[in-house]
């Protein structure tokens, strides 16, 4: 899902880095109000496994591959869709700086979709799905839609750089994530925050209360 610098032209590559930013600006004043010297190496333990689930890489033709993103399931740690979009931008900005591993120019476009789009897809998935499911299974559904959307959102930006035609690249992006999503992304997210919530239910007390039913501007007031 990563985009190469040579899939969109600059100028569109500058209207994602206007939209990306201000989520970036954002999420860092949530860390600013939010995290402590508790939840710093959660977040970095997070990042670390978000760095090596994406390295595992299926192609999908076309110039691109597909993998999980792991924005869900930071959010539902840490309660809000900022922490996710804070964790993957660190991880693209590492990715893309060391490894080559997604454009510069266009990582505002990898930073919306992988970080922005799949978080708060998935995190206010998760959320509604809550309110009339287990954790778990609201938890699967979130990380599923979040890395499903975001392929999605993916694909119309690269149709829109004139990289593949739209319905060819929809179907590919697609049916790939969709699979992915189910055997990978979901599963794992659930898996992870059944064993969370039984183990240290106090890490997830701001997704599991009422509290996460909001959209948490205070936080980054």
């Amino acid at each position: 899902m990563h985009i190469p610098d040579s899939f969109i032209p600059l100028d569109q590559a500058i209207v994602y880095w206007v939209i990306a930013i201000p989520f970036i600006f954002m999420s860092m004043k949530w860390a600013k109000n939010e995290l402590d010297e508790m939840k710093v190496p959660i977040l970095a333990a997070l990042a670390a496994g978000i760095f090596a689930i994406q390295a595992m890489n299926i192609p999908i033709g076309m110039g691109t591959s597909g993998h999980m993103v792991g924005a869900t399931l930071v959010a539902i740690v840490f309660g809000s869709p900022w922490a996710g979009v804070l964790v993957l931008t660190l991880v693209l900005l590492v990715q893309g700086f060391g490894f080559a591993d997604g454009g510069i120019t266009v990582l505002g476009a990898n930073i919306l979709n992988m970080g922005v789009i799949s978080g708060f897809v998935g995190y206010y998935t998760f959320v509604t799905l809550r309110r009339s499911l287990s954790t778990n299974i609201a938890a699967f559904g979130g990380a599923w839609l979040g890395l499903f959307v975001s392929a999605v959102a993916c694909s119309i930006q690269m149709s829109i750089a004139g990289i593949f035609p739209l319905v060819p690249g929809l179907m590919a992006m697609g049916t790939y994530h969709l699979i992915i999503g189910f055997i990978g992304e979901g599963l794992i997210t659930s898996i992870a925050i059944s064993a969370i919530a039984k183990s240290r239910p106090d890490l997830l007390e701001d997704s599991l209360t009422s509290g996460a039913e909001r959209f948490d501007m205070e936080a980054i007031a």
